[in-house]
């Protein structure tokens, strides 16, 4: 028997790869496919069954194209339905995979499909639990993503995956092993952990929602309390996850269209394509294409784009660095932004030559803004989450969070000049260059952001009770 994590650090997401006796189970796939492929050939293997633990909202499976290219079922959990051939299994339903078994557990709570899948070894012994979104290390699940208008509602749902974790899971013996579908930076949950693997028996002495003597209200009570509202990309990757898409290879075709700066300036006029900057926070201040959108490959990419650009039918133009123009499509298209219409050939650097009008970043070392804030109180504007911004930051700074930044465009002054940063620089970019695309330019980026600030001892505020919001 074989077990592999494959853990994609941008999406925070786990899918795993599970083979014996030369027959593989595959659960979450990611939307590119052909690493699953050769593995299994690698492995003189073959693909016998895709596991989808729900719905995901968060990125685009590659549930639809893996089963086109390997002939293997795509199985879900009671309650799913879908555009696409699927097996809808039975809660407790056996799959025999080589020498072991996977039983599917009906867990609703995260949706009402969920599943967790309980891997039984050769020996008929419980040996480990593909959880989903329904339990994750240190956190469950978040309930508010499969509301209906006058039918179930968060608390709901809650309620549900209360009863599913104490049915279905906390039974299990504590040397169970728990594989999660995503850790610390997804917006499935709260508060997971940066751990991708742990025992049961663990999760049921730290887990806050695995207490023993919990109550129904008290786990719908916290489970719910203080959930920021889910990026607008969800519902429209769970909508791709039901209905299909296009395949990976028509959408890399599509996108890897190479444009000459004349060509590119004409396409993005004639589309009304965002052009998205993914090269590095520092090369896009020096210079970019007037009103375009930088968020960097070398961030939390795929997610940011997903908040922040939300309808996954808007076409888009890349500018990258040379080389990375395939990763930024591929990457794209996990969180269903397919239409990617081409990229500037020979990158910004083209775009210079070719004597195009170009725009900057203002940008200042923390030891410039430290002089500035000793002559005069100056506008501050802090773009980090309410967590961060509540345990510490600049005094009289305002917040103006990056993920609700077009909430607080009337905040920021008309002609004074401001000053903007967040952690570490890269999320104050990808905020000025959107104040910068609706014309408000009187701004200045501070280098390295609220760690550098600290480290140049400009006074702050009292720290704060940490916070996961």
């Amino acid at each position: 028997m074989k077990i592999e994590q494959i853990y994609t650090g941008c999406l925070a997401q786990g899918a795993y790869y599970i083979e014996s006796n030369g027959e593989v189970a595959i659960i979450d796939p990611l939307r590119e496919v052909t690493p699953y492929i050769e593995r299994a050939k690698t492995d003189h293997a073959k693909i016998k069954y895709i596991f989808e633990t729900h719905f995901h909202a968060d990125f685009v499976s590659g549930h639809v194209t893996l089963s086109k290219e390997t002939g293997a079922p795509i199985i879900y959990g009671p309650n799913a339905e879908t555009r696409f051939e699927a097996t809808i299994a039975k809660d407790g339903q056996v799959f025999k995979l080589g020498a072991i078994t996977i039983t599917v557990l009906h867990t609703p709570g995260h949706t009402m499909e969920s599943c967790v899948y309980l891997l039984k070894d050769a020996n008929g012994k419980d040996h480990a639990i593909f959880s989903g979104d329904t339990l994750f290390l240190g956190d469950v699940g978040r309930p508010d993503l499969a509301q209906k208008a006058g039918g179930i509602t968060e608390a709901d749902l809650a309620g549900f995956l209360f009863d599913s974790l104490r049915n279905k899971i906390m039974p299990l013996a504590d040397d169970v092993i728990v594989y999660p579908a995503h850790g610390a930076g997804s917006a499935c949950g709260k508060n997971l952990s940066k751990d991708t693997v742990d025992t049961l028996g663990n999760q049921k002495r730290t887990n806050y929602a695995l207490r023993e003597n919990m109550t129904k209200e008290e786990f719908i009570k916290e489970v719910t309390d203080g959930l920021l509202p889910p990026p607008k990309y969800f519902p429209l990757n769970v909508k791709m996850n039901k209905e299909g898409y296009d395949d990976i290879d028509v959408v890399l075709e599509r996108g890897t269209q190479a444009l000459a700066p004349e060509a590119f300036e004409a396409t993005a006029n004639q589309t009304e394509a965002i052009v998205l900057d993914v090269r590095h926070q520092s090369d896009f201040a020096k210079g970019h294409i007037p009103r375009s959108i930088f968020i960097g490959l070398d961030g939390g990419f795929a997610p940011w784009v997903g908040a922040l650009i939300a309808d996954v039918k808007q076409p888009i133009l890349l500018v990258a660095e040379e080389g990375r123009e395939k990763e930024a499509i591929t990457r794209l298209s996990r969180v269903g932004f397919d239409h990617t219409l081409g990229y500037l050939k020979g990158g910004f650097e083209a775009w210079k030559k070719a004597a195009k009008e170009y725009d900057t970043v203002s940008s200042i070392p923390a030891s410039v803004f430290k002089k500035a804030l000793e002559k005069e109180r100056v506008p501050v504007f802090d773009v980090r989450k309410t967590g961060e911004f509540l345990s510490e930051h600049v005094l009289n700074a305002k917040h103006t969070a990056l993920d609700h930044l077009n909430d607080h465009l009337t905040e920021f002054p008309e002609k004074d000049t401001f000053y903007l940063h967040c952690a570490g620089g890269y999320r104050s970019i990808i905020a000025a260059s959107i104040l910068k695309n609706r014309g408000i330019h009187n701004l200045i980026d501070i280098q390295g952001g609220f760690k550098a600030i600290k480290a140049a001892n400009i006074e702050v505020s009292n720290n704060g009770c940490p916070t996961t919001l």
